[in-house]
């Protein structure tokens, strides 16, 4: 059924005079800022929960208020880069963080939420339309280039969840200052994206111009996708299991007994070994479109890993490594997904927003859920099952997800 409004084929942004490498660049760098706000807060949770008063639900909610921003404001991303491009929008969303990181590191607990729904918002645009400018830049590439691009976001949160504890303990300010240095990425990314869009000039005609003809073709809503939700709900499983154990697994492990600054590095583990497995998962997906077996071969390990924590946890890194290798390479795989599944750039940026709205407010609920558990049972047992059955669901997910489909009919078959 087809929606009473046309779109041009030609909608997106910029051409630019820029160079390439310069261009690429930006885009890794604002992809390094769009996780260590968020995995910078796990391994310093414990400090942040005795300095503030906040309970385990009440942590667990802050974990999940990014994700809530991500599921409320992804929608919106596409009709606000339309009207202001796409470029301009990731410039401003680079500087808010900033802003967002510093303010939540303020004394007192209010800063603490405003600068989270802060950080939270400004990640949602970049989550969005990184994805998008991909597919705008490098059409033939998408696998290759998220791939490179989701490696620096998992190599940056990773750094983040490693040094989180010795930042803390060298600077004698508890939790602020691990939070507040990853400020600074932000703006140099702002800079570096300021210095992409030298010259840059939008395709589409200014508000009161008069546009040039363009061919249009009349679209199914993707909202109306088959196709589209279940690349939804393939992400969103994803990162309940990501946000899940980004959020807690420091604490998992220190209420076994290890110490804090070692937990830490076994969430730095996981997401590095999610870099390598990134980059790899990208020679397994090849140029080919059907992406089925790879995306159930990838999500199985992290099956396995969470067996493994239950039974044997004295192998407790084993099961790390196993965790990272099933979520660095499925985040590549759903990233990937959001391209493939689309023909041209406003596809992409409206499955990219309906992905992340409804996977991000599904992956919320992994940390709410997670909290509550843990704190209502004593024991982190049933949260560990939790994220074995949203992987196996994941693993099944990918036999509809990963087929060769796309949102929307070829133009002139709608």
């Amino acid at each position: 059924m087809s929606s009473t409004s046309t779109t041009p084929h030609t909608t997106g942004e910029s051409r630019s005079a820029v160079h390439p490498a310069v261009k690429l660049l930006a885009v890794l760098l604002v992809a390094g800022c769009l996780r260590p706000p968020l995995t910078s807060v796990g391994p310093v949770l414990d400090l942040l929960g005795a300095d503030t008063g906040l309970g385990t639900a009440a942590l667990g909610a802050l974990g999940a208020l990014p994700l809530l921003a991500f599921a409320v404001l992804s929608p919106l991303a596409h009709g606000t880069s339309s009207r202001f491009g796409a470029e301009r929008v990731v410039l401003w969303a680079m500087v808010a963080l900033a802003a967002g990181i510093a303010v939540r590191s303020l004394p007192g607990n209010a800063w603490l939420w405003a600068g989270t729904v802060g950080v939270g918002a400004s990640i949602a645009l970049g989550n969005v339309l990184v994805p998008s400018i991909v597919k705008r830049d490098h059409p033939g590439a998408i696998s290759r280039v998220t791939g490179l691009y989701t490696s620096v976001m998992t190599g940056f949160a990773a750094l983040a969840s490693g040094v989180a504890v010795p930042i803390a303990a060298a600077t004698g300010s508890g939790w602020r200052w691990s939070l507040a240095v990853w400020a600074v990425p932000a703006l140099l990314a702002a800079g570096v994206w300021a210095l992409r869009m030298r010259g840059t000039r939008s395709r589409t005609a200014s508000a009161g111009t008069a546009a040039p003809a363009v061919a249009t073709v009349r679209e199914t809503s993707v909202w109306r996708s088959a196709v589209a939700w279940q690349v939804t709900f393939f992400l969103g499983l994803q990162s309940a299991t990501f946000y899940l154990l980004v959020n807690w697994l420091p604490t998992i492990q220190t209420a076994r007994g290890v110490p804090a600054s070692t937990a830490g590095w076994h969430l730095f583990l996981f997401q590095a070994v999610g870099i390598v497995s990134g980059l790899a998962v990208t020679v397994i997906m090849g140029a080919r479109a059907d992406q089925r077996a790879t995306g159930v071969l990838m999500s199985t390990p992290m099956v396995a890993a969470m067996a493994g924590m239950l039974w044997a946890p004295g192998w407790s890194p084993v099961w790390v490594v196993l965790a990272g290798i099933s979520s660095g390479s499925t985040i590549v795989i759903a990233l990937a997904l959001i391209g493939l599944r689309t023909r041209t750039f406003a596809q992409t940026a409206k499955l990219s927003g309906m992905a992340q709205s409804v996977g991000y407010l599904l992956a919320a609920a992994g940390p709410l859920a997670a909290g509550r558990l843990a704190g209502g049972t004593g024991s982190w047992t049933l949260v560990i099952v939790l994220t074995a059955g949203l992987a196996l669901a994941q693993a099944c997910v990918a036999l509809w997800a990963g087929r060769d489909r796309y949102t929307h009919p070829e133009p002139g078959n709608a």
